[in-house]
């Protein structure tokens, strides 16, 4: 993973996110940050006065455009003393929507992940979190990390594994997670939700064993759990707390136990109730 794409807004969420990166910059390989500022004004609100009739001039824009871009520069700079010696800091202004924006510089400036505030970017300040994030987060062609606000920054040493371990039949949606893994000594812990009261670690692995999952960890000497909880999300979440996990990674739908209840939104739920980042791989 060479390059991160981090959506800038200048609100305290959004530039914690880009402090994680830059943090993030220490542990891994990451070469390229670029920090991306997405400001979108329709053509009708520059020939149509607003409720107020006032009339946006095509000016005000080009000024507006202009602050932004030198506000993002100055962020870099003061970025650029986090990061890791080497990595470079860019900067874009993008003239589109937020969603937009960060698909299609993700596809053409080849990010390899994109990291962004929970809340930020233009989301209410009393939402739990933003509503672009679970948008971004589906559309997005890379893995995205979701930051929220209230997580202090440290090293990551252990990372939470949520998946169903008879769900992944095959190496292939392991990928993204083996890029993170090799970066650099983590100690991944394993967890399913099973109704089973009492599954003990060690069963936890037998029933794993033989499975694509167990094949593909096991030079990471992995842990496996069972979760026994009856809420998904406070599960995994009380399990992170518990065991000091300073991430928490989620497989890609098709192969989670996140899939069978997509209906009740357990994505958008697991992003406002973690208190550490949360990696929707692809």
């Amino acid at each position: 993973m060479k390059t991160y794409l981090v959506p800038i807004d200048f609100s305290a969420a959004a530039e914690h996110a880009a402090e994680f990166a830059a943090a993030l910059s220490h542990q891994t390989e990451v070469e390229h940050i670029i920090l991306l500022n997405a400001y979108y004004v329709s053509m009708y609100e520059t020939i149509l006065p607003n409720p107020d009739m006032v009339l946006v001039r095509e000016e005000e824009v080009e000024q507006n455009a202009a602050e932004r871009l030198r506000n993002l520069e100055k962020y870099a700079e003061k970025l650029q003393e986090k990061v890791r010696p080497g990595v470079k800091i860019t900067t874009h202004l993008n003239r589109t929507h937020l969603l937009r924006a960060v698909v299609e510089n993700a596809i053409s400036k080849n990010a390899d992940l994109v990291i962004l505030g929970s809340k930020g970017n233009s989301s209410n300040s009393d939402a739990k979190i933003g509503s672009h994030v679970v948008k971004i987060a589906k559309a997005c062609p890379v893995p995205v990390i979701v930051v929220p606000p209230v997580y202090g920054i440290e090293d990551i040493n252990r990372v939470v594994v949520a998946c169903d371990f008879n769900k992944v039949t095959e190496a292939a949606p392991l990928a993204s997670l083996i890029k993170v893994l090799n970066r650099r000594k983590f100690n991944p812990l394993v967890v399913n939700i099973d109704n089973r009261a009492g599954t003990a670690e060690g069963e936890a692995e037998k029933i794993a064993e033989g499975t694509a999952l167990y094949d593909t960890l096991k030079p990471y000497h992995p842990k496996y759990y069972f979760i026994n909880h009856p809420d998904i999300i406070n599960g995994i979440l009380h399990f992170a707390k518990q065991h000091d996990a300073q991430i928490v990674i989620a497989l890609p739908h098709k192969y989670s136990f996140l899939q069978s209840l997509l209906h009740t939104s357990i994505s958008q739920q697991l992003l406002e109730s973690s208190a550490v980042p949360v990696l929707l791989l692809k």
